[in-house]
């Protein structure tokens, strides 16, 4: 190819990111017009990818994490022929195109993460490796690489300085992922100005300390040699890569390049029509490219189809040859493989001692394993306390990728990311676990599971006050509170063995929602009511006798016992109660009106919730005429008996309440 049609490619990437933040009035030209000419290297000769098919389960994964810079890749999406329209482009930012602000995984084709949070791709990034990793160390047999594909990801200054990245390349460097190639867009602009303010430490030493194979390119419109460090970076095995890429912030646009103004706002009509006349672009009209460009891309984008037609075929002669391993494969694929638990009894078995939820959980993990092949794990470096450790899977390692059992180290932000990426890989049902007070460590992460919809689950142990004497700082009071308010998140923190089965079944049958579970340290005893109706969130653990309750007592996890315990107390007074256990307020507010009535009828106004947590979400069960048996402080430090006593969690006050407001 001529070397003016490859710069007409890349300069048609400029004009269109130019023109639809122009046309919007609104976005962020800086980082598409300077990363230009690196994603257009990248996709065009190092990429396998197929326009025609964007889920082709062996294509190489990128990530823009600096999502601000959107209308790079959604440029390149249309350039290459993935569906987007020129009306998508003109559509930048509006009500219900396929082009919003940041790009949302599910939404556009071709995009494979929603970021915007920076460093968030990063996280999410050295997640798709490990996941590749692990299913080639599952599936590939000699002369069969049916599982071989590299992770990209391209952020800027912003991402490296957000600690998440620090955390997942540190761990990513420990793991030796060498499918991981990173390109850093170098432009030494942030909004507030040059670097200089606020970051001037050396990014590559850094890398290289995380066990990075760093490479520099100088100049960032040399597409030459921007792919000789692609290709370094390719033929590196053992360690990941760090590609440094130094590039102008609004290149080409003469009253832009190089400024802080470049980043976050409009170029401007008189600066994008110098754009165009400095680049030396044909035509000042909007989304113009010329028809060679497109033809340009068009024939790059079937050597990609070619790639997929190559793997396909290797697949069927793998599954000739192994019909096995394409049984495990399925399996693997298989989102409902789970629902097979539902009506498994030893799936539901528990002996009928009391036990802490978090042991419980750890039970149906180890069951669950056995269940879904494509189980995979672990915590922050708390697998012996939150129970999450898988026996017989092994550990992923630098040296064995096949283990399922994942060691994050401190790292619970970062943890989450990965989470995120192992879900979004496909393949994989990921699980991760810390204690419930750092639950605050991963909801950024968590809340971007919920937007694009990933099945991950939560294990947080150690859930309220019972935590003792470890204090207010590791006593969660709030977090329940936040994780309930979070859109498309729901929230488990079941009351018994029965309820955690239940719990757990939900997550791992769930398909467009991260879960929850939300567990206790302290033991609990088994409840003779509970059962499978814990799936709907809320259910009657033991009713009152008379056809309209006197009072409803509401409780979730280890306050569930705390009032059935108070409804013998008030029984033996001529008080008659119902209990309902609430081991999910979000997926109780999913039943229908229908089944909320039978469980909380409206005509019964006197209710009481009891929970060793903040009171905040409570109100539109109890309402007015009810009452709290609730946290309203952060705890203390003492053994967990005394302080549900000093803070008024015993059967005793329990019933109290209920008849103080009788």
């Amino acid at each position: 190819m001529n070397q003016n049609m490859e710069q007409q490619s890349v300069n048609a990437i400029r004009i269109l990111a130019a023109d639809a933040v122009q046309k919007a009035n609104s976005g962020h030209p800086g980082l598409p017009l300077g990363a230009a000419a690196m994603a257009y290297e990248l996709w065009a000769h190092h990429m396998s990818h197929n326009p025609a098919n964007p889920q082709w389960a062996n294509r190489d994964r990128f990530i823009l994490s600096g999502g601000h810079g959107s209308t790079l890749l959604y440029s390149l999406l249309h350039l290459f022929g993935y569906g987007l329209t020129v009306e998508d482009l003109a559509n930048f930012r509006q009500a219900d195109s396929l082009t919003p602000g940041h790009p949302e995984y599910g939404h556009t084709a071709g995009v494979e993460a929603t970021t915007g949070p920076l460093g968030a791709g990063m996280g999410m990034a050295v997640g798709m490796a490990m996941a590749e990793a692990h299913l080639a160390s599952v599936f590939n047999k000699p002369d069969y690489p049916v599982v071989d594909h590299y992770t990209y990801v391209l952020g800027g200054d912003g991402c490296m300085m957000e600690g998440i990245s620090s955390e997942a390349f540190s761990l990513a460097g420990t793991l030796g992922l060498g499918k991981l190639i990173v390109l850093y867009d170098s432009n030494q602009i942030s909004i507030e100005g040059s670097t200089e303010i606020a970051f001037t430490e050396n990014v590559e030493k850094r890398m290289e300390a995380f066990g990075f194979q760093t490479l520099t390119v100088e100049d960032g419109n040399d597409t030459i040699e921007i792919g000789k460090a692609i290709q370094e970076a390719k033929e590196e095995k053992t360690r990941p890569s760090f590609i440094t890429v130094k590039t102008k912030i609004g290149y080409g646009c003469p009253g832009k390049q190089g400024k802080a103004s470049a980043h976050g706002e409009p170029l401007g009509a008189e600066n994008v029509a110098a754009l165009k006349e400095n680049l030396g672009w044909e035509s000042m009209d909007p989304f113009y490219v010329p028809q060679a460009v497109y033809e340009n891309y068009k024939s790059l984008g079937e050597q990609g189809k070619e790639k997929e037609d190559q793997w396909n075929q290797l697949f069927e002669d793998y599954e000739k040859a192994y019909p096995e391993m394409k049984a495990l494969w399925d399996q693997y694929h298989d989102k409902d493989i789970a629902k097979k638990a539902y009506d498994d009894e030893a799936y539901w078995a528990y002996e009928d001692k009391p036990q802490a939820t978090r042991n419980l959980s750890g039970v149906m993990i180890n069951r669950l394993k056995e269940r879904i092949p494509g189980f995979i794990g672990g915590a922050a470096d708390l697998a012996p306390s939150t129970k999450t450790y898988m026996k017989d899977e092994g550990d992923f390692s630098k040296s064995d990728y096949s283990g399922k059992n994942l060691h994050f180290g401190v790292r619970e932000l970062a943890m989450s990311a990965i989470a995120n990426g192992l879900a979004l890989h496909g393949g994989l049902r990921p699980f991760v676990s810390t204690f419930f007070v750092f639950s605050d460590y991963t909801k950024p992460m968590a809340r971007l599971a919920a937007l694009m919809k990933l099945p991950v689950t939560y294990v947080f142990t150690h859930d309220s006050i019972g935590v003792g004497e470890d204090g207010p700082t590791h006593e969660p009071i709030e977090q329940l509170a936040m994780l309930r308010s979070m859109p498309n998140f729901n929230v488990f923190r079941p009351a018994d063995a029965t309820e955690t089965a239940a719990a757990w079944y939900y997550a791992a049958t769930a398909t467009d929602a991260p879960t929850a579970l939300v567990l206790t340290r302290q033991n609990l005893p088994q409840l003779s009511g509970s059962g499978k109706e814990a799936l709907k969130g809320g259910y009657i653990l033991e009713d009152s006798e008379k056809e309209v309750p006197d009072a409803i007592l509401i409780a979730s996890g280890s306050e569930v016992f705390l009032a059935a315990e108070a409804k013998k107390m008030l029984a033996a007074e001529g008080i008659d109660v119902r209990v309902v256990s609430m081991p999910s307020m979000d997926v109780f507010e999913q039943q229908s009106e229908a089944y909320r009535e039978s469980v909380l009828p409206k005509d019964v106004r006197r209710r009481v919730a009891v929970e060793a947590l903040s009171d905040f979400g409570w109100g539109k069960y109890v309402g007015l005429d009810g009452a709290y048996v609730t946290m309203q402080g952060f705890g203390a430090s003492a053994p967990a008996g005394l302080l549900f006593k000093k803070f008024g969690f015993t059967p005793e006050h329990v019933a109290e309440t209920v008849k103080g407001i009788l």
